[in-house]
């Protein structure tokens, strides 16, 4: 009897500690250096509680994060609306000291960066900024130090919708399956523009064969994902709401498939944001803010095209980003303008989502990135 309690009680820490090594972070506009900014949570990968363990202050709108290939070091772009004045921030990040430590900053080349991608040797990091409708990139050193702008390229061509398109506004950067090319959906532009990326440079992002993909005039192309395959690209379309598929190949792509993200009932106010793949490749996931509050699912053929399944509500509003966890067991959302997060399950076999876990409050919350550290 006492062998079958001990036995217990050792899988029960088995189980305990497996599931406390999932961290999330969240980025928020606090408008004020002295409020809170960046926060990161333990993620209880059992029950989908979330757990406050630090916070970071002394930041203007870190609005957007995203972590390094080893998790080491997180990467924040602070939006300043002010010329010239944009920068993005490097910390290092302790999960076993549960630590979160500033190492530097460097000038975005603009007042406004909104992306950041990291190159899968952890060496280089590419900015994307929306104001100005320009791109950088930064050498990155083994400490996790940001160094000086290597290259910065300004577009300025704009499209039909004047009120939001009056000039480029780069709005994510995004590196192929290989890391061999980077891709930059222009919601300013109706373009995706592509640079090839050869790491190995002191400049590496050179031009490519094909500079950029058209997409249709006024669709506002925001965010932007490869299938797990490779063989298929996602981009989620802001301003009509939609999604366009393209097949992949070499820095290539062909548009073969274009749905909506919205709901039919939906007929203006398209505001559609984020845009992610389950690991299995069999569904993804597109966030709709504006009217709708939703997360968009659907179902991925063999094709790579899209099959609508059915529509979560965010329970906020504004879902301007969500993240997946490794397992595909948890999707996350921030609602930026009612200011909470809630967690879901994802039925692996149907796509679906269910909340579990209590709603967290986090004032102006706009990003949500998720890692296991083993």
């Amino acid at each position: 009897m006492k062998n079958k309690i001990l036995l217990i009680v050792i899988i029960f820490s088995c189980v305990n500690v497996y599931s406390q090594n999932t961290y999330v972070f969240f980025g928020s506009f606090n408008r004020e250096k002295t409020t809170e900014g960046i926060h990161v949570y333990e993620l209880d990968t059992i029950s989908g509680k979330l757990s406050k363990i630090t916070a970071v202050k002394g930041f203007s709108n870190p609005s957007f994060l995203t972590l390094s290939p080893n998790g080491k070091y997180l990467f924040a772009c602070t939006e300043s609306k002010t010329p010239n004045s944009g920068s993005v921030s490097s910390f290092e990040f302790k999960p076993e000291n549960k630590t979160l430590t500033f190492i530097n900053s460097q000038k975005s080349g603009g007042e406004n960066p909104v992306y950041l991608t990291v190159h899968k040797n952890g060496n280089w990091l590419i900015s994307g900024n929306y104001t100005e409708g320009s791109v950088s990139v930064y050498p990155i050193s083994e400490n996790g130090t940001i160094n000086p702008i290597a290259q910065n390229f300004q577009f300025s061509d704009g499209s039909i919708n004047k009120e939001r398109q009056d000039r480029s506004h780069i709005h994510s950067t995004v590196f192929s399956p290989n890391f061999d090319y980077v891709f930059l959906p222009d919601l300013g532009a109706d373009k995706i523009r592509c640079y090839k990326f050869e790491k190995d440079k002191i400049e590496p992002l050179q031009v490519a064969e094909n500079e950029f993909t058209k997409t249709t005039l006024g669709s506002g192309p925001r965010h932007f994902t490869f299938h797990p395959n490779g063989k298929f690209a996602y981009c989620v379309e802001e301003l009509t709401g939609t999604i366009n598929v393209y097949k992949y190949e070499n820095g290539k792509l062909d548009s073969i498939q274009s749905i909506n993200a919205h709901s039919d009932k939906y007929k203006d106010d398209f505001a559609s944001s984020d845009i992610h793949i389950s690991p299995d490749g069999r569904y993804l996931y597109a966030s709709n803010r504006g009217k709708e509050n939703n997360i968009a699912i659907f179902g991925i053929q063999d094709n790579g095209q899209l099959k609508i399944v059915g529509y979560q509500s965010s329970l906020g509003k504004h879902p301007r980003v969500f993240a997946i966890d490794e397992t595909g067991k948890f999707l996350i959302t921030t609602n930026l303008i009612s200011g909470n997060v809630f967690v879901f399950k994802r039925n692996i076999e149907t796509g679906l989502l269910k909340k579990v876990g209590k709603e967290l409050k986090i004032k102006n919350v706009s990003y949500v990135g998720i890692r296991k550290y083993r």
